[in-house]
């Protein structure tokens, strides 16, 4: 269930003439959530992206639910609740050993609403009338104080794990390894999207100096091809495929085995090479203005010599002509390459979601040939900082250190 202020802002931004797409990217939900609030809400929406509102239906009246009276009678308030004198029965009616049922009949109440009463409001297997009511008394007049406020610690924690491109779950994940002792540096997942999208108008997005809040991701996960692998004619191959890769590689408890692949620039000209280490997430990046095989072998040479050859153990890539070339990174470095099934990128799930993070970045038809290595460089330390729910909310960098302790 999404907040009513959600609901309202998707379908406002809808009479402005946003497609519900387009709504339902800006407040942060699924698009069929939104199109079935505007169902709800008698809007017909023109089909395709870019459809907006077609024409406001007139709802047809309903007449109105005949909303329930709250019981009333001697030892309930004003608003149906249980009073004291109401309390006080269900004490006495306990030390008698009188059943739920006869109790709530007594009260002229719901048995469930005894039920609940006891269960919540008994302390040390007791239930004590005069306790009970002010727990009751306490909990009706407590103000929601929002935890996530502005100028606060926590606030500022927020802002700084959003800034650096994490996830309001990396964020918390984070702040509970960091701060285990501070309740008030504790808060959960939704109350950092909330105020994001929904408290004071996304005040939280207004702090950032970051174009986009969140990562920008599909509605639903695209299925694994059911078709049988298609046949190849890059004899460059040969047996260097994954079904020949060593058993260990499959296995992340054994650090050294890298998934590899490019990330290419406008009218596929330039390039970014990317490589990630299996077990700890730990990402290399490097800049190239041309993609032809012999650069990308010199440079992937360059990139993993300063590994120790424990760390570097397998190199499993897509079946991308570039690699045309491995045998000649295998002899330089001792690593040998293995490659991918075609139309399968689920064989390579470090490296795609790898790329997925970099195009947060860099979007497709990013000019990398404008684009400085320094920004490469700080792109690639801010993702071996961010915290990873896969790895306890540890780093790839912290992963990677205690793995060259343990070597």
């Amino acid at each position: 269930m999404y907040p009513v202020q959600v609901r309202e802002m998707a379908l406002g931004l809808i009479r402005q003439g946003l497609s519900g797409q387009q709504a339902a990217s800006r407040v942060g939900v699924p698009s069929d959530a939104v199109q079935r609030w505007a169902k709800v809400a008698g809007m017909d929406l023109q089909k395709g992206r870019l459809g907006g509102l077609a024409e406001l239906r007139q709802r047809r009246a309903r007449p109105p639910r005949p909303r329930a009276e709250a019981p009333q009678g001697p030892l309930l308030d004003g608003n149906g609740r249980l009073d004291l004198a109401g309390r006080l029965v269900i004490q006495i009616r306990l030390r008698e050993g009188c059943s739920y049922r006869r109790i709530a009949s007594e009260l002229g109440v719901a048995a469930s609403t005894v039920s609940r009463e006891i269960a919540t409001r008994t302390v040390e297997g007791v239930y004590r009338a005069r306790d009970a009511h002010r727990a009751a008394v306490r909990a009706r007049h407590r103000t929601g104080n929002p935890k996530l406020v502005p100028g606060s610690d926590l606030w500022r924690q927020v802002v700084a794990g959003l800034n650096h491109k994490q996830s309001p779950e990396q964020i918390v994940g984070r702040l509970r390894l960091e701060f285990p002792d501070r309740h008030d540096m504790q808060v959960s997942p939704e109350t950092i999207y909330h105020a994001l999208y929904v408290q004071a108008a996304g005040g939280l997005r207004h702090e950032l100096s970051v174009e986009k809040a969140l990562r920008q991701g599909r509605t639903s996960r695209r299925p694994r091809s059911k078709l049988a692998t298609r046949r190849t004619n890059r004899s460059w191959i040969g047996e260097a495929t994954i079904s020949t890769r060593p058993p260990e590689a499959s296995d992340r408890t054994v650090p050294g085995h890298w998934e590899g692949d490019l990330v290419i620039g406008t009218e596929g000209r330039s390039a970014l090479i990317t490589l990630n280490e299996r077990a700890s997430r730990f990402t290399l990046i490097s800049r190239i203005d041309v993609h032809d095989t012999a650069t990308v072998t010199s440079r992937l040479t360059d990139m993993v010599q300063g590994l120790p050859q424990a760390l570097f153990r397998t190199l499993t890539w897509d079946q991308g002509v570039e690699m045309a070339g491995h045998a000649a990174f295998t002899i330089a470095t001792g690593c040998p390459v293995y490659f991918a099934d075609p139309h399968s990128p689920w064989q390579r799930p470090t490296n795609e979601n790898g790329n997925g993070l970099i195009r947060d970045y860099y979007p497709k038809g990013t000019d990398f040939t404008t684009v400085p290595d320094a920004d490469i460089t700080t792109m690639q330390d801010q993702l071996n900082t961010r915290p990873r729910k896969i790895l306890s909310f540890a780093t790839p960098a912290e992963t990677l250190d205690r793995q060259l302790v343990l070597r």
